[in-house]
């Protein structure tokens, strides 16, 4: 293994790993295996091929998971590629609730990943749907109707912060709530910055 910074991170990222250590050191070794690159990015073990990045490995409550960042353009002819939301557009997962799931699965695994590089060898790119594709809710219609310069700050943020905004209001099942949301954040859109700023 590569002593480079990433590795070095990941190291210390396994030794306080309680969850999932015996899994999280099994993907590791057979992602490494492949001949990626190994980084640390987002608070998770990180996998690259010529800098660009190709899986993650992470862990949630009830599963860990390889995470392809290009997933959705991956084969998957064992059907064993999760979207791991309704919005998420191009990652796709491989779930894992123990150790010999991953040991059973090594020959597969490794061929996704194969997969996963080619995709980058050649250049492939995910087409992300345009956030004039995604639906404004009424809540925030309404808004824009009684304040057009909210629209106009609106319409200058990034995609990026547009769609995250979008998404955020439209997640709320209740009306209620949606309009809520609509009237907290109202300044800091009018401000220019996104969700998370």
């Amino acid at each position: 293994m590569a002593d480079n910074v990433g590795s070095r991170r990941v190291d210390g990222f396994l030794r306080k790993e309680k969850k999932w250590k015996s899994e999280f050191e099994k993907l590791r070794q057979i992602v490494l295996d492949c001949g990626l690159t190994e980084d640390f990015k987002w608070m998770h073990p990180c996998y690259t091929y010529d800098g660009k990045n190709v899986v993650i490995i992470h862990g949630f409550k009830e599963y860990c998971a390889l995470m392809f960042q290009k997933g959705v353009l991956l084969k998957d002819p064992n059907h064993i590629l999760i979207q791991q939301t309704k919005n998420s557009q191009s990652a796709r997962q491989i779930r894992f609730t123990n150790v010999q799931e991953i040991i059973d699965m090594e020959d597969i695994l490794k061929a996704y990943i194969h997969n996963a590089m080619e995709v980058e060898k050649a250049g492939l790119e995910v087409e992300l749907k345009k956030t004039s594709e995604y639906t404004i809710p009424d809540e925030l219609q309404t808004k824009f109707d009684e304040m057009p310069d909210l629209k106009t700050a609106f319409k200058s943020l990034t995609p990026g912060r547009q769609r995250a905004y979008l998404l955020h209001f439209s997640n709320a099942k209740q009306s209620k709530t949606r309009q809520s949301r609509v009237e907290k954040y109202t300044q800091k859109i009018l401000d220019g910055k996104g969700l998370n700023d």
